[in-house]
């Protein structure tokens, strides 16, 4: 049956659930196994499918007029183009606090602290210079984002304190709010550190893996000793007083694709707020994970899934799928803004399209003292949508990864326009168990 394009919806059974994704009108439904099957048979026979029963019938008719009112199948209308902004403003800001760690993590994409580079602190200088050319680039824009990232920014934590008073100060000459984030791996965040985040309401990244042994198996500090014990007891003395802007980032590798037990014991530590996500590493390291681990990997996600469903005791970051109040249009086709509306400043004061491409010269947008940001560059991530990338156009899920993190296709396959397949995979999964559970 021409009419009904199936490029156009994705349905799929998850545990008691029949549900249906219209992909352009961005609408859930929940349906029966009548009208699950008759979809099935209508994908399957097209024009030659007939109804076996009245009730059939009349499920199809159902279906035929949904279909007519575009609340199914309904038309790509105004997806089918984007042009994006000719003179985007910047709003988003990754300082580069400190190129040095005191962890040497095997998995980590900053070669344990300086990017390639050498090791070394911005100055408050540097930081001062980044924000103004923020200032200016955000134009009339209200409100921004700024990120203290490394290596680990606690560091140089006198900077970041200074940063800190300094951004409030101009942001309210400047009739502007900015949201501050501050990842680190809590090695040094004492009492001192934590309360002066609180009070200048800094939301914090605290990198935990989980369990003790994978922790130290794989966050280990510069002489080569575990960092579960120091870490795990910082965060929780963090978040003793109920602060709730943090959330805990974890990633799991090959060598514990069971992460499941990794968010059980950080929950059981009192921890609310989870992310762990897949490690991306080149193909030759042990911990990469292999085409053989993908099934186990997606089982772990059916067996996180029943968890929440059964319990409920911790927000899972990679299953907040807002199905009333999701991002808007060109967001879900653009993506991220990396090299056009966020960027990232190394302690040189060098501008990269975002901190996944620090120290990498060919993506080198210029530095914070010449006062502009190169856009050539950005208009080639601009252009990298998902409207724009072949694999993308047939994939149910376009619209909720947007193609993809720009990073992790360059370095997988060195095309913006092709998707890291891994990640691709994984994501599909993981909205098929955040839509399940948006459905309770």
């Amino acid at each position: 049956m021409k009419k009904y394009d199936f490029s156009r919806i994705h349905f799929y059974k998850y545990k008691d659930k029949n549900i249906l994704l219209d992909i352009n009108s961005d609408s859930i439904h929940l349906i029966d196994d009548l009208t699950f099957n008759i979809l099935e048979n209508l994908k399957e026979q097209g024009e030659n499918y007939t109804p076996d029963s009245e009730e059939a019938k009349e499920v199809l008719k159902e279906i035929e007029e949904l279909a007519e009112e575009g609340i199914l199948f309904s038309s790509p209308g105004e997806i089918t183009e984007y042009i994006p902004p000719e003179n985007p403003i910047i709003k988003a800001m990754c300082l580069h606090i400190a190129h040095d760690c005191n962890l040497r993590c095997p998995y980590c994409f900053a070669d344990q602290g300086p990017y390639g580079g050498d090791r070394g602190l911005m100055s408050f200088e540097t930081g001062k210079a980044a924000l103004e050319l923020l200032f200016k680039e955000s134009g009339n824009r209200k409100n921004l984002n700024i990120d203290f990232f490394g290596g680990e920014p606690l560091m140089n934590f006198e900077v970041v304190k200074d940063l800190i008073l300094y951004i409030e100060k101009r942001t309210a000459e400047l009739e502007k709010v900015a949201e501050l984030t501050l990842t680190t791996n809590a090695l040094l965040l004492d009492k001192e550190k934590g309360n002066f985040l609180k009070e200048h309401s800094v939301s914090v990244v605290l990198s935990l893996d989980g369990r003790p042994e994978v922790q130290n198996k794989m966050r280990y500090t510069a002489n080569n000793k575990g960092s579960y014990d120091i870490v795990a007891k910082n965060i929780k003395e963090f978040i003793a007083d109920g602060y709730e802007k943090y959330i805990v980032r974890g990633t799991f590798t090959r060598e514990n694709v069971d992460f499941l037990k990794d968010l059980q014991h950080l929950a059981e530590m009192g921890l609310k707020n989870l992310s762990i996500e897949p490690v991306v590493g080149p193909e030759e390291a042990s911990y990469s994970i292999k085409s053989e681990d993908i099934p186990l990997i997606l089982e772990e996600y059916d067996k996180l899934t029943e968890h929440m469903e059964k319990e409920n005791d911790f927000n899972f970051f990679h299953f907040n799928i807002d199905i009333y109040k999701g991002p808007c249009l060109p967001k879900r086709i653009s993506a991220c803004g990396a090299g056009h509306e966020y960027v990232a400043i190394s302690p040189q004061g060098d501008i990269y399209p975002c901190h996944q491409f620090v120290g990498n010269k060919d993506f080198l947008l210029g530095n914070v003292y010449q006062g502009e940001v190169s856009r050539k560059i950005g208009k080639l991530f601009q252009n990298a949508n998902v409207l724009n990338k072949e694999e993308c156009m047939d994939c149910w899920a376009r619209f909720y990864c947007s193609g993809g993190c720009h990073s992790s296709n360059w370095h997988d396959r060195g095309d913006f326009y092709k998707v890291y397949k891994t990640g691709c995979v994984l994501q599909k999964k993981r909205v098929e168990c955040a839509m399940y559970l948006s459905c309770m």
